[in-house]
């Protein structure tokens, strides 16, 4: 017994004292972090952050390979937890979440009959999938057999409907969809998302300058979701309240319910909506990624500007606004008169941008006060030149220099900064356009008692918003159409008495489609009035790169239009760190292309600081229209009127600057979402149970 049990123990301390010498020779250090880590993460090991289970996602943080919120699971304190452990900041990183970009479902005809095939994936393997329409959703639910916490549902019209609750933006779902029509994105990627020839978009939508999803916002007006509606149109568009008012809605133009009936009235809508947040007392917060720690000027504090400057905050970057004017606003404060754009409804939006923590210097010029040395020397890593179209052209006739001339934005400029300025009693406003309207309209309200519009073309070619002339003529402005001023006749004091004008005649077409406008010979007119504003359009004033004594701003390129020359796919200059947009890219344009060049350029300017290549937008459609989705013929539609725009009576509005148009009342604006047809690509709602309508 005492034997045996001596030679147990003795084989007890050999087996302990091998042990240990084998613990010296093979130790394998495990860093305590690990176990740490693995402890506060969700412990799901569903795969969704990439690695083979927590453990391996442990290691992957505690050797710096992954940040602390790599996993997809775990909700913020977890990553809070994590980043303590590790000694970082954990910062507030977005998460990502699966969303799906196409609500066709049901509404589209079947192409193909499958038999015994249950999978989407299958399915698009052979011939692309049972709908007529290539790139919408098959409908099988490879997305929700993927999702392992029960985010992704197929609803009740034939399309996945993600659970933002549950979705943890794993991605599965994306992996499993063959057509790539369900996402994971995070804010940042959806801000920079842009309209691409694959995708599944309305015409309005394609249309758009700004490219705003206008069905999704449509239709969630006409379920009563208002804010919503609001944060929709913000992924795309900073600036609604102005755009509401001042926008010649191009959208509209390819609404497919106008092919048959009236199109929907799609701006009204927007209006209603930003209206609606702007009464309501409060503000939709607006959340920004984490801060990135690159820091960026933005030139013009216009709608390019503004726009450049919110999405690039968004993003989360450093942002300061450099402006001219003692305001903010470019253009839409100081060339859109007050009857149109009241400027409290302005500082409204504005300051609503700048609560991002977006800093702003007004009444500094770029060139004289400051330039770009002193940019760089301030540990800029990019600049945004949005320094819009702000001189004028000139009538270059005779006498044009007179006592009692101007020019339009510098008129409408030197009104709304309220300087005195000495008027006549008639005024003969020369151009066409917006500003040309503008500039008559604004001259009614203070007090002239007649004004002519002079436009050598006829009211058919005018290219100021329809909206606009029809305002014009029911206020009594008076048209004055084939005349093209020769000469300013004035009296012994240089003081306008008239202007003289030659008679045309329209012949052939010239490049933009216009006739062209001929002069009849010895049909010289003259014109009394007392007051000229030659309206006729503006260029961009670049007058900083002269007046810059930094030495790169020498190789900054500027067209032969006076605009700065681009890539017009990224808006990067010639100078790799300068980027432009807005009227100072493409010359004088709508507000809205300002906006979204303004948001272009931000997804440039985030490439270029993040130190990837400035690419386009691959199959980027900038204005171009996907054609299958171009309609001649819509069937299964019931005419229903147009909302009419309310609007103050012409008696009640010419003594003051009171804003002309109103916004659509609830009831108008739900009645007018109705008649949305929602269409995707080439699917919509029928206003009856005819089947879809296919392009012809």
């Amino acid at each position: 017994m005492i034997p045996a049990l001596l030679f147990m123990l003795g084989i007890g301390a050999l087996c302990g004292i091998v042990l240990s010498l084998s613990s010296k020779i093979f130790y394998v250090y495990e860093d305590p972090r690990i176990a740490l880590v693995e402890n506060n993460l969700a412990g799901a090991n569903c795969g969704g952050c990439g690695y083979a289970g927590c453990s391996a996602a442990a290691e992957a943080i505690v050797n710096g390979i992954e940040p602390p919120s790599l996993c997809v699971v775990s909700g913020k304190e977890d990553v809070e937890k994590v980043a303590r452990i590790m000694g970082v900041d954990a910062g507030s990183a977005e998460s990502p979440l699966s969303y799906n970009m196409c609500e066709g479902g049901f509404r589209a005809d079947d192409k193909y009959h499958y038999m015994g095939i249950s999978s989407c994936k299958a399915m698009a393997a052979m011939y692309g999938g049972k709908r007529v329409c290539g790139v919408g959703c098959i409908g099988l639910g490879d997305c929700v057999k993927a999702c392992q916490f029960d985010a992704v549902k197929l609803g009740p019209k034939g399309f996945p409907v993600v659970d933002d609750n549950k979705c943890v933006g794993c991605g599965a779902c994306q992996q499993a969809c063959p057509k790539d029509i369900i996402q994971v994105n995070t804010l940042s990627e959806k801000l920079m998302e842009f309209n691409q020839l694959h995708a599944p978009l309305a015409p309005c939508a394609q249309t758009c300058p700004a490219e705003i999803n206008i069905p999704r916002y449509i239709n969630q007006i006409k379920e009563g979701k208002y804010k919503e509606a609001v944060q929709t149109i913000r992924l795309r568009n900073p600036l609604p309240l102005a755009c509401g008012r001042v926008c010649p809605h191009p959208c509209e133009d390819m609404c497919r319910r106008g092919i048959e009936d009236e199109p929907v009235s799609i701006n009204q809508l927007k209006r209603f909506a930003a209206d609606y947040e702007m009464n309501s007392g409060s503000r939709i917060p607006i959340t920004c990624a984490p801060d990135t720690g690159k820091k960026v000027a933005v030139i013009g504090g216009g709608p390019a500007g503004l726009s450049c400057a919110f999405f690039l905050r968004r993003l989360g970057h450093e942002v300061n606004i450099f402006e001219a004017m003692p305001k903010l606003g470019g253009m839409i404060r100081y060339g859109i008169p007050e009857y149109r754009l009241p400027k409290k409804v302005l500082d409204w939006e504005i300051q609503g941008i700048l609560d991002l923590g977006i800093k702003s210097f007004c009444n500094v010029k770029f060139g004289v006060d400051f330039g770009l040395g002193s940019l760089m020397a301030s540990g800029y890593n990019a600049v945004f030149l949005g320094v819009g179209a702000w001189e004028d052209y000139t009538l270059g006739i005779e006498g044009e220099n007179m006592d009692g001339c101007f020019t339009g934005i510098n008129f409408l400029q030197r009104i709304a900064g309220g300087e005195k300025i000495k008027l006549g009693k008639t005024a003969a406003v020369v151009g066409g356009g917006n500003t040309a309207v503008d500039c008559a309209r604004t001259l009614l309200r203070l007090g002239l008692e007649k004004v002519y519009m002079v436009y050598r073309r006829t009211r058919k070619e005018m290219p100021a918003n329809e909206v606009e002339i029809v305002a014009s003529e029911e206020e009594g402005i008076e048209f004055v159409f084939l005349a093209a001023p020769t000469r300013v006749v004035g009296d012994d004091n240089n003081k306008v008495t008239q202007l003289e004008y030659l008679q045309m005649q329209l012949g052939e077409p010239d490049a933009s489609g216009r006739r062209r406008p001929e002069p009849i010979e010895g049909s010289e007119t003259l014109l009394d009035v007392d007051m000229i504003i030659s309206a006729i359009g503006q260029a961009p004033e670049t007058s900083f790169k002269e007046l810059d004594p930094h030495t790169r701003m020498k190789e900054l390129e500027i067209t032969r239009w006076n605009t700065i020359d681009n890539d017009p796919a990224t808006l990067q200059a010639s100078i790799p760190y300068i980027f432009t947009g807005g009227d100072s890219a493409t010359g004088a344009s709508l507000v809205v292309e300002a906006i979204g060049g303004g948001r272009r350029a931000a997804r440039s300017i985030d490439l270029h600081l993040k130190g990837e290549p400035v690419e386009p937008v691959p199959n980027s459609l900038q204005k171009k229209h996907i054609p299958e989705s171009i309609f001649s013929k819509v069937d299964g539609i019931k005419k229903s009127p147009r909302a009419k725009m309310p609007e103050i009576h012409v008696d009640q509005r010419l003594d003051s600057m009171i804003e002309v148009d109103l916004v659509l009342p609830e009831e108008q604006a739900l009645k007018e979402s109705e008649r949305c047809l929602n269409c995707c690509r080439i699917c919509y709602n029928p206003d009856t149970d005819f089947p879809m309508a296919k392009a012809n």
